[in-house]
């Protein structure tokens, strides 16, 4: 497995970050999203489908679970893969996450799964794991931490708070599909725009 290291300083520059990464990706790809609460794993994944040429209005999936954002034929990638939009918070093991039918729409769709890790890894040979963090404000609280019986923030809320802090964003390939493939090319824009501003 290896690992990539962004940088992003804006939303914007997350989302155009996320919009090359689509570029590299066709139907099957699975994508694990993890952070902290406001890390910005729906700004990545709205950035994701705006590349993939899906429909618009991606939010989390926090309460339904799952989101399915169809191809646009007449978008900027007709033909392209449906993507499918999963938080994973509330549910606490790899049998909660067959009984939603993902292996129904993993091969025709990009599947970004939020929460994810220890959970949807035996859905693919191979996946991306990319972790989003904060440089700096609210705690990045995790599973476990409910506003409703108040012991602390719910973190499957993705809050994005200050959309424009800087953030880094670790990306791990894993499996054959990624074999050889350098994601390094992915954070020139990004580090470009970020030292423009």
């Amino acid at each position: 497995m290896r690992t990539w290291e962004f940088a992003t300083g804006t939303a914007a520059q997350t989302q155009e970050l996320a919009g090359q990464l689509a570029q590299l990706l066709r139907a099957g790809d699975l994508i694990i999203l993890s952070g902290g609460l406001g890390a910005g794993k729906t700004t990545f994944t709205q950035g994701l489908g705006r590349g993939l040429g899906v429909r618009e209005g991606i939010i989390s999936p926090t309460f339904v679970l799952v989101r399915i954002h169809p191809n646009l034929p007449d978008g900027p990638n007709p033909g392209g893969p449906d993507l499918v939009h999963v938080d994973a918070y509330r549910l606490s093991s790899s049998g909660e996450i067959d009984d939603i039918d993902l292996e129904n729409t993993l091969d025709s769709s990009v599947t970004v799964v939020e929460w994810g890790v220890d959970r949807v890894e035996h859905l693919a040979e191979s996946r991306l794991d990319i972790e989003l963090l904060r440089a700096s404000g609210s705690a990045s609280a995790g599973p476990g931490h409910d506003p409703v019986d108040g012991t602390g923030g719910d973190s499957s809320f993705d809050v994005e708070g200050d959309d424009d802090e800087p953030r880094t964003l670790r990306l791990s390939a894993c499996g054959p599909r990624w074999h050889g493939v350098d994601f390094a090319v992915l954070g020139q824009t990004a580090s470009q725009e970020k030292g423009t501003t």
